[in-house]
């Protein structure tokens, strides 16, 4: 599974938006947005981030392991 399939399972799975994904990873939407339509990839920090933010582990982000 890539990043934004896992990213849009997050967000099903937590019933979140765009908006409330950035505001707890202090992002803006748009990067939320850049992310999923795959322009870009969070980097390190933003990957801890998403990880703290949404209390979620490194492997579930990286596609490592399902939770």
């Amino acid at each position: 599974m890539n990043f934004v399939d896992i990213l849009k399972d997050i967000m099903v799975d937590m019933d979140l938006n765009q908006t409330q994904i950035g505001e707890k990873v202090g992002v803006k939407q748009s990067q939320v947005s850049e992310w999923l339509s795959g322009k870009s990839k969070p980097g390190y920090d933003s990957l801890k981030a998403i990880c703290k933010g949404l209390d979620i582990s490194g492997d579930r982000i990286l596609g490592l392991k399902d939770e």
